[in-house]
């Protein structure tokens, strides 16, 4: 069973107060079309892609939509004719209705939109209330509605197609508040599914401040050396006395470039190997600290900078319980946070594989990463 896909995007957004249509508003590098697009093309029983734009911006908006293979159409001078415009265009069973508007919308939320369409035929994704609900009218209380059984109303909202069709045909030319009300009044049952606090509506300037979008950011690394004779054996920037040491370009400190991919991940920014070549002379035998601030640098330079990090150092020996506060402390001096803010762990492998055998070490590691101030 195939699925269309509306993305309405024919309004002009003057609410958001910018010189021009909001959802070409750029954040962090990608506009709200483009983040939803994105998102959709992951979508595999999606078949069918139909974008709404205004005369205005078509130009714009098609060149947008063109690589993920979506039919651009102009809208009406309401969503509703918008709406109705684009059902036109519809050759599938479900359809799916979705606001241009709300671009951190998940493949799991348009999931469950697609299931509730085939049981029910009709769905809306709702959050319920987090706040009373009060009706006013003059700007005066008239009547308090609290907040149990009352829910947010979200997009996208899920049709069998046919119905939805037939049910703006009865509409009219009526108003309605969206699609899910009018399958509702002309269609009959409408169900809920979990919608999702993070898939929020951008109507105003502020709700495209970064910080509210984008405050954390999460990234994990992993990193494995050889153990060898005749080296130092380096964790955290920490010198441990031992037999063995591990084998690198650098001084090898494992510890310290597994978070370091962590913290590069956390923002997709590659890996310790694009920016630190083994290829290249100057980091040969590099201080691995020295390296690490070098990426905290990058991170700022991106406007973010480190709020924890967790790491997992897997070795059968030495046995790391007495030095790990050690190895925290000079982690937690480096990346300018408290001991609290890093977490360092270890573990053997019960005499298992690469590790148990004493040939090597290797660590997992975690990075939150916060907007600075």
């Amino acid at each position: 069973m195939g699925v269309s896909f509306i993305l309405t995007c024919a309004g002009n957004g003057s609410r958001a107060g910018f010189n021009q249509n909001k959802l070409l508003v750029e954040i962090d590098g990608k506009n709200s079309i483009e983040r939803c697009l994105e998102t959709v093309a992951n979508c595999k029983q999606i078949t069918q892609i139909i974008v709404t734009s205004s005369k205005a911006d078509f130009n714009a908006i098609k060149k947008i939509a063109l690589p993920y293979g979506a039919l651009v159409i102009e809208g009406g001078s309401t969503r509703t004719q918008s709406i109705k415009n684009a059902l036109e265009f519809c050759n599938q069973e479900i359809v799916l209705i979705h606001d241009g508007a709300r671009p951190f919308v998940s493949t799991l939320l348009i999931q469950r939109c697609i299931e509730g369409a085939q049981k029910y035929g009709g769905v809306i994704p709702v959050v319920e209330s987090a706040n009373t609900i009060v009706k006013a009218d003059d700007r005066k209380a008239t009547l308090y509605l609290g907040k149990k059984g009352l829910f947010n109303v979200q997009t996208p909202q899920a049709f069998n197609l046919e119905q939805i069709i037939s049910a703006y045909k009865m509409a009219d030319g009526k108003t309605f508040n969206d699609d899910g009300e009018i399958y509702k009044e002309y269609i009959g049952e409408l169900h809920l599914v979990e919608g999702e606090s993070k898939n929020i509506k951008l109507t105003y300037q502020e709700d495209f401040n970064r910080e509210n979008l984008d405050k954390y950011r999460f990234g994990c690394g992993f990193d494995c050396h050889k153990l060898v004779e005749g080296r130092k054996l380096i964790l955290g920037g920490v010198e441990i006395a031992h037999t063995k040491g591990l084998l690198g370009h650098s001084d090898a400190d494992v510890l310290t470039h597994a978070i370091m991919d962590a913290m590069l991940s956390a923002l997709a920014l590659r890996d310790i190997g694009y920016h630190f070549p083994d290829s290249d002379q100057k980091f040969k035998g590099a201080n691995s600290i020295e390296l690490l601030k070098q990426v905290m640098s990058i991170i700022y330079h991106k406007g973010y900078e480190v709020k924890s990090v967790s790491a997992v150092i897997m070795a059968e020996r030495p046995k790391l319980l007495n030095i790990i506060p050690q190895i925290t402390q000079n982690l937690a001096t480096v990346l300018n946070l408290s001991c609290d803010k890093v977490g360092i762990g270890a573990t053997t492998l019960e005499g298992l594989g690469f590790v148990g055998r004493e040939e090597g070490i290797c660590v997992h590691a975690t990075a939150t990463l916060t907007l600075k101030d």
